[in-house]
């Protein structure tokens, strides 16, 4: 892991770029003698790693005493995109511009982008608990719930999970589900105009967790409200502290 640049941010955070071979990253530490928790954070595929919502939620719970770091992933933000990913791509703005269905497209997309993220997210993982100041256990959040599903599934070192509602999640996650028994957090918009409310409701049914919470808000995709954040942040206080 090399870092390529650094600064201190006015919250007392240090936000780090570094790489990881190719893979591309970011590392928001706080101010801490002691090593602290790690939550890794995704966003929804396809967007970058500076989205302004991920950033902003990185740098509150960081500021909450946890090491933060997300990355991008294969085929994602601003990583080189194969023909077939752009394909996909168009042939799913093709859809919706003409109100076709989606599933199966999404299906065919997210489900690769899934099985490719998934072994760097854990070299990833591997590289930031040699870090001095950084040590476990280890949470998950973020609007990619696929990914999250699969890596909770695959990755022991994941004690909990805090789960958007709001993407596609293919089958294969949709069957993992019922394998994930960490404790999990599960946001939900009631409104979200992209993903049938049903649908996620039958997800979270699925989970296997003993301790899990569904948070449901009415509004669209992007209305979560800020409070959930702090909510989030006392999730992970009560599992990772």
């Amino acid at each position: 892991m090399q870092f390529t640049s650094e600064q201190r941010l006015d919250d007392g955070v240090l936000e780090r770029e570094f790489t990881l071979g190719e893979i591309p990253g970011t590392l928001w530490t706080p101010e801490s003698a002691a090593p602290v928790p790690l939550v890794l954070m995704s966003h929804n595929n396809g967007l970058p790693k500076a989205d302004p919502r991920l950033v902003a939620r990185a740098r509150y719970t960081a500021a909450r005493g946890y090491a933060v770091a997300t990355i991008d992933a294969a085929g994602c933000g601003d990583r080189p995109r194969s023909a077939a990913d752009e394909q996909v791509r168009a042939d799913l703005r093709r859809a919706v511009q003409a109100g076709e269905p989606v599933d199966e497209i999404f299906e065919s997309f997210i489900g690769p982008l899934v099985e490719n993220a998934v072994p760097e997210w854990r070299t990833t993982l591997d590289a930031l608990l040699r870090l001095p100041g950084i040590g476990g256990p280890v949470g998950y959040s973020g609007g990619w719930t696929a990914l999250g599903i699969r890596l909770a599934v695959a990755e022991p070192r994941i004690a909990a999970a805090g789960f958007f509602a709001g993407g596609f999640v293919p089958r294969a996650q949709r069957e993992e589900a019922r394998q994930v028994t960490v404790p999990l957090l599960f946001l939900l918009q009631w409104d979200d105009e992209g993903n049938p409310r049903q649908r996620a409701l039958d997800l979270f049914d699925a989970f296997g967790s003993r301790e899990k919470t569904l948070h449901a808000n009415p509004g669209g995709h992007t209305g979560t409200p800020w409070f959930e954040l702090e909510d989030g942040c006392r999730f992970l206080d009560r599992h990772l502290k």
